[in-house]
């Protein structure tokens, strides 16, 4: 089991005081907004099957470079997310938002499916569920969601209308809590790069076990990567073959969560309309607080998501394959559902 440095220095170690006021951010000018609308709506007036875009169906001659130097200097390289603000969702109808969505999306990096149905297109909004069901996913739910990853490169929402009250972002670096864990409790920090077992919620493929085997914590090729989500790492408990946690393994993960909460390493954002944000899942846990939302069904909270994989992502261990289904930067990451059966739905089912 390959170990990092008991400090890993790097621009991913961030803690909330040294990220100025809104440095994430990345207003759009009109010629750029321009560009994104018009492509989209060309895409939709060509009938064009919004599965199969990709950057050459979407040209963004002006935005395009933009989006690269984000993608890699600050999402892959740097802090670890941004924030891309200025399109308008009610100036275009649902099909050409999707496809706004899907031709920025294109431009850094593949989709991927979200969930067994094949969803490359995804929809956070509040189906009603409970995260008491065991099949059930938190982004269905109105609850609180807590630090976590996805599974994927770079996770990319987009708001289409926010919450009445709650639903703001929370943004932690894993890495810093690393840091902070190896040096309140280095025999703590050790336990999370063993493999522990995870939920796979009832998204597995044809196969698979219904849970998968990772490290919280990975080191490989000089770069750290974690993967996450303690309410799935505990509902795994519940198949046959799955062990109980250990002692150890529940006071690693109560010191991660209890970090993760401490305001001096987090950071919170609010959505505004239009917003696209961009999150390494690597090197970043995130969440979402608990949120009131309005009582007319059409202003409720809604954002897209894009599961994304870059083809100049950070290398893996071969552990993530369990997860993954590869660990080939451009090709991995999301649900295993065979390409036939992807599909980009306009609204939550």
């Amino acid at each position: 089991m390959d170990l990092p440095p008991p400090v890993i220095d790097s621009p991913a170690a961030w803690r909330a005081a040294d990220l100025a006021p809104d440095e994430w951010l990345h207003p759009l000018d009109p010629a750029e907004v321009a560009e994104v609308t018009a492509a989209a709506r060309a895409l939709v007036a060509q009938g064009a099957d919004l599965t199969a875009i990709t950057a050459e169906h979407f040209p963004l001659p002006r935005l395009a470079p933009r989006l690269s130097q984000i993608l890699r200097a600050e999402v892959l390289a740097g802090r670890g997310f941004a924030v891309i603000r200025g399109l308008d969702p009610t100036a275009l109808d649902r099909r050409e938002v999707a496809a706004a969505f899907l031709g920025i999306g294109a431009h850094l990096g593949a989709a991927r499916p979200q969930n067994a149905q094949g969803h490359i297109l995804g929809h956070v909004k509040d189906l009603g569920r409970s995260s008491d069901d065991p099949t059930a996913r938190l982004y269905q739910t109105h609850e609180r969601q807590t630090y976590h990853t996805d599974s994927c490169d770079v996770v990319a929402l987009m708001c289409l209308r926010p919450a009445k009250a709650g639903g703001r972002s929370s943004l932690v670096s894993s890495v810093s809590l690393y840091n902070a864990m190896s040096a309140r409790a280095p025999d703590l920090a050790a336990i999370l790069f063993a493999p522990i077992e995870t939920d796979r919620r009832g998204e597995a493929a044809v196969g698979q076990r219904p849970w998968f085997e990772a490290p919280v914590f990975n080191w490989h090729a000089g770069r750290f990567a974690a993967i996450y989500q303690r309410q799935y790492i505990e509902s795994a408990r519940r198949f046959a073959g799955v062990p109980p946690l250990s002692a150890q393994q529940v006071a690693a993960l109560d010191l991660l969560d209890a970090l993760a909460e401490d305001p001096a390493l987090h950071i919170e954002l609010d959505f505004w309309p239009g917003d696209i944000q961009l999150v390494n899942n690597h090197i970043l846990f995130h969440d979402r607080t608990a949120f009131e939302d309005w009582p007319e069904p059409e202003r409720r909270r809604h954002l897209l998501r894009l599961w994304l994989a870059p083809p100049d992502a950070q290398p893996l261990p071969a552990v993530f394959a369990d997860r993954f289904g590869a660990v080939t930067a451009g090709d991995r990451g999301g649900v295993q559902v065979h390409r036939a059966r992807w599909t980009a739905p306009l609204d939550a089912t």
